[in-house]
């Protein structure tokens, strides 16, 4: 397509399009739009530089393309050993149990439970990421950014992962937003997903005399919601879910006791 022929396709002047093509140009998302479309493609892929960089992912993006969660599941599992050597598809399944959910979902209580049950260490992940960066998760977070606190949490859990060959892990309830380390928990943990009713997350909060979720907002609720909403796909790949509103802690613990000794092939009346 020729520059004349791709600026009236978009209804771009082909001096700002000459100029976008020199890196000069100051385009709105808008413009972008119109050129991607123009191209038969998307904003996102005229931007992505690895696109541009490799044939083969591009081929491995094409196939991928509009499968269905089952099918993108199946193919993140088959890749993970080839690029990550210490995963083997082959392997036992990873004897590090990490629970993954919302604040209020239990992860803290039923995985000292779940520790002391099956005589593994308890790991809070927040509580390592604050002696890795040598202060507090709030702190870390007002003085160097979320994307430091990101890499903080990258690397406490790396150190985790290294450090324990078997334990009892209470992950932060972002910790999915980061693809890179929700790769690295699902490749080296049995992951479950510890979910509940909002009403019960935002209460189980509050009793433990945390009241940041309500403070200046009365849209709390509302908010909560939504992250949850958005956060769920991401937790969903976890092997193993539980509702944890759905009965007492004891009959939780126990529903929660038998899926992991179940999954880990030990024996359940241990």
């Amino acid at each position: 397509m020729t520059r004349k022929a791709l600026a009236e396709a978009a209804e771009v002047s082909e001096r700002h399009l000459g100029n976008l093509e020199l890196g000069v140009g100051n385009p709105s998302v808008l413009i972008l739009l119109q050129v991607a479309q123009a191209l038969k493609t998307s904003p996102a892929e005229l931007l992505d530089e690895q696109a541009a960089r490799s044939a083969e992912w591009l081929l491995i993006r094409e196939l991928l393309a509009n499968q269905d969660e089952a099918t993108l599941r199946r193919a993140r599992e088959t890749i993970l050993p080839i690029v990550d050597a210490s995963t083997s598809a082959a392997g036992p399944r990873p004897t590090r149990v990490a629970l993954i959910g919302l604040r209020g979902a239990g992860k803290s209580t039923l995985g000292r439970m779940l520790a002391e049950d099956l005589d593994y260490p308890f790991v809070e992940l927040s509580k390592a990421i604050e002696t890795f960066a040598g202060c507090t998760v709030s702190e870390i977070q007002a003085l160097y950014g979320q994307n430091a606190y990101r890499r903080y949490e990258r690397r406490a859990l790396e150190e985790t992962i290294q450090t324990y060959p078997e334990a009892v892990i209470a992950t932060p309830g972002g910790l999915v937003a980061e693809p890179a380390t929700l790769n690295l928990l699902l490749s080296h943990c049995t992951t479950v997903w510890l979910r509940a009713h909002p009403e019960d997350h935002m209460q189980r909060v509050q009793a433990q005399g945390d009241t940041r979720p309500m403070a200046g907002n009365a849209e709390a609720m509302e908010d909560l919601r939504g992250i949850l909403a958005h956060r769920s796909p991401f937790y969903a790949k976890a092997e193993l879910h539980l509702d944890t509103s759905a009965k007492p802690l004891d009959e939780t613990f126990l529903s929660l006791r038998a899926m992991v000794r179940k999954a880990l092939q030990l024996d359940a009346k241990a």
